[in-house]
């Protein structure tokens, strides 16, 4: 009997065994497969997070992404970030979202959060912090009035270069669950990320800044016009960008006269800077022979760029302004550029549409046509760059006649002020840089 047991086959598990053995693991395949996906989804909407704060080139808009995108990432109802003060004591900025508008209305009367409680924790020990309950906390200490009670806390620290630039702070989650290990690593990936994105903007500031500030020393500074009145404006693009190559100048000649002059380079780099520095002390110099008409002086001008420089193509406009009898006249030669814009004293706008002519750098042999036109007392004239009125949806005609009504809406104000308003309300997308001068006749 013994024998027989012995060589028996060993006993099958019955059927329903093997149906919750096999559920079991299928179960626990299912579960692997959704932490699985759910751990793609998460670096995929991290890597998406990556990319979107590295477009923006604002400061405030990159801390800004960076909060939105952490709430996104954990589905946490609140986020904020508190920017550090030099001495890494405090709080100097504090960018909060997900308050509804009272509370913001009740928060400001509070003020700035001064770092202290749970945040002055994280500010004091920078290591990632999650809490369950914040009330609970050891450095609790309480909501001010109007804040919204919070439960839970996710808090990570950015740091910048080796410093400390910031705390990042998230609360609540949408399912009412407290944060996990899987909520700290995936922000802390993020502020990794964070940190490059915010010191790419400033340095690309710092860039910014310093091209705009070469750019607006190679600009003059307008003279003592009298009995002219005078204003110009530069104004750099709307998205950073490298050096332009749009310029101005008004200089006062003998008998009265005064020579305005407007141009744009074409490029957006070095090289069009300083070719626009070059043809404007080229011109300057070229001015000052009183018997040349301006489509004269552009063609020498034109002449001495092909013969002495590697000049790009560039547009100008040249104009003299006479006195003759009671009034004024407006001699201009133009190579390729935007007509100017009269306004007489009675606030009527009309653009001097005439032969453009050719830019600079094209074609020498061409010639180039004078222009002229009377101008009444107290008349304006404004010359521009096409920056002032190129959008990639709108005609160049509707842009004109928004700016000559713009103009017109605006021409009893001051000089300074009337450039001003054109440089704040102009029709274009500013995506480009923009020049504006305009002179005045005096009056009657």
């Amino acid at each position: 009997m013994a024998r027989e047991k012995e060589g028996r086959p060993p006993r099958q598990p019955h059927l329903p065994e093997l149906h919750v053995r096999l559920r079991s693991e299928l179960g626990r395949i299912d579960e692997q497969l959704r932490d699985l996906l759910s751990a793609m989804d998460r670096l995929q909407g991290l890597l998406d997070a990556v990319v979107a704060i590295s477009r923006e080139v604002e400061l405030p808009a990159v801390l800004h992404r960076i909060v939105t995108t952490a709430m996104d990432l954990v589905g946490a109802r609140y986020g904020a970030m508190g920017v550090l003060s030099e001495s890494g004591e405090r709080l100097e900025e504090f960018i909060a979202v997900g308050l509804s508008e009272q509370e913001r209305k009740d928060l400001a009367e509070v003020g700035l959060p001064r770092g202290r409680g749970v945040l002055g924790h994280l500010i004091r020990y920078p290591e990632p912090l999650r809490i369950d309950d914040i009330a609970n906390h050891p450095s609790s200490v309480g909501f001010p009035p109007g804040h919204p009670c919070l439960r839970t806390l996710l808090g990570v620290a950015i740091s910048v270069r080796g410093e400390i630039y910031g705390d990042l702070y998230l609360s609540e989650r949408h399912d009412g669950q407290p944060f996990d290990v899987h909520d700290e690593n995936v922000v802390l990936a993020l502020a990794s990320a964070a940190a490059i994105a915010i010191e790419n903007v400033r340095l690309f500031e710092r860039v910014r800044v310093g091209a705009e500030q070469f750019q607006r020393l190679l600009l003059p500074t307008l003279p003592d016009l009298e009995p002219f009145a005078a204003a110009a404006i530069y104004q750099p693009a709307a998205e950073p960008s490298q050096l332009g190559g749009d310029w101005y100048d008004v200089i006062p000649l003998s008998d009265g006269v005064v020579a305005v002059v407007i141009g744009d380079v074409v490029g957006h780099d070095l090289h069009a800077a300083a070719a626009m520095a070059a043809t404007r002390n080229m011109l300057r110099a070229l001015l000052f022979d009183q018997s040349s008409p301006p489509g004269s002086v552009l063609a020498q001008l034109d002449r001495a760029l092909e013969a002495t420089t590697n000049h790009p193509v560039t547009t100008t406009t040249l104009a003299r302004i006479e006195p003759e009898g009671p009034g004024w006249r407006l001699r201009w030669s133009s190579a390729g550029h935007l007509p100017p814009l009269v306004i007489t004293h009675e606030r009527r706008a009309a653009y001097l549409l005439a032969e453009p002519g050719l830019p600079l750098g094209v074609d020498t042999e061409q010639p180039r046509p004078d222009h002229s036109r009377s101008l009444p007392p107290a008349a304006t004239v404004v010359f521009y760059t096409d920056g002032l009125i190129e959008h990639p949806h709108h005609s160049i005609d509707e842009s004109l006649s928004t700016l000559a009504a713009l103009a017109a809406a605006h021409a009893a104000l001051p000089l300074p002020e009337l450039v001003q308003a054109l440089a704040d309300h102009h029709p274009s997308d500013g995506h480009d840089d923009m020049a504006i001068v305009a002179v005045r006749t005096p009056p009657a």
